[in-house]
């Protein structure tokens, strides 16, 4: 492997410490900096000119990426891109822009400047509002990378009550973000939802609200074309059911979710006063 395709795996930054244990030499890594190839922004520190922002602040500050800042390099999903930069540096100093973590207590990432998965998410539930840290650790958990009960043991005492209370809305499973968000807003709201249900004549639908009122959460590849025509052919297999299908979209579950929640109810409503037929 080359040295910029090594630094490219690398968010494109490494210590020189790390460049030499892999075999590269002094000489070759000046050669690159000084035929503009790599930087040196630091001592000891080598960059390529497309080098992962948070990385590259990670190693000026001698510290890790936690939290939201950590979440691309474990494949977690997030709802917002990193406002500022969360970092753990252990030493409990102020850096400006900078979110400064606990010390982080598990093994990090093997060549990063990167937390470990426990601590990011760790660090995510004291930190991050609700709904941005329950994303994060169902992607995280769903795919097998850690557990609830894990985290839990984790976060004892009076302190981690709200972190605790976020583990309680984990479910076996959501194919989107949307999909944990809208349970949670329509468990919350005491509707009888079920997730990933499947329907004659249907296939799996998103969420069945009170068995005859399907939800289904539209991600972009729900706008293309082809994709249009089959939600429509499902929406009338859904209505020859017996059942009435409503469609949300990112905008909805995540912008504006007490006015999705307030469509259900009035519609449940409408139902039980039987302005929709039994069918």
């Amino acid at each position: 492997m080359d040295l910029l395709t090594y630094l490219r795996h690398r968010g494109g930054a490494a210590r020189r410490s790390q460049l030499l244990a892999a075999g590269f030499k002094r000489p070759e890594l000046e050669a690159a900096v000084a035929a503009g190839r790599l930087m040196r922004p630091l001592r000891g520190i080598y960059t390529t000119t497309t080098a992962d922002d948070g990385v590259v602040a990670a190693f000026r500050s001698n510290g890790r990426l936690t939290c939201i800042s950590a979440a691309p390099f474990y494949n977690l999903w997030a709802l917002h891109p990193a406002r500022a930069l969360h970092l753990s540096c252990g030493n409990g100093v102020p850096k400006p822009g900078v979110v400064d973590h606990s010390p982080c207590t598990h093994p990090r990432h093997p060549y990063l400047p990167v937390a470990g998965l426990a601590d990011v998410l760790i660090h995510a539930l004291r930190c991050l509002p609700e709904p941005e840290s329950l994303v994060m650790v169902q992607s995280a958990a769903q795919r097998g990378d850690i557990t609830a009960e894990f985290l839990r043991k984790k976060l004892p005492g009076k302190r981690n009550g709200r972190a605790r209370a976020v583990l309680d809305l984990l479910i076996p499973r959501a194919d989107s973000l949307l999909e944990i968000l809208a349970h949670t807003h329509f468990v919350r709201a005491g509707l009888n939802v079920r997730m990933h249900v499947e329907l004659p004549g249907v296939g799996e639908v998103d969420c069945l609200v009170d068995d005859w009122l399907v939800v289904e959460l539209d991600g972009a590849s729900h706008f293309e074309s082809g994709q249009i025509k089959k939600d429509h052919r499902r929406s009338r297999a859904s209505m020859l059911g017996g059942r009435l299908t409503l469609h949300y979209c990112y905008e909805d579950v995540v912008r504006h979710p007490q006015a999705m929640v307030d469509e259900i109810r009035a519609i449940l409503r409408l139902r039980a006063e039987g302005r929709f037929a039994h069918w």
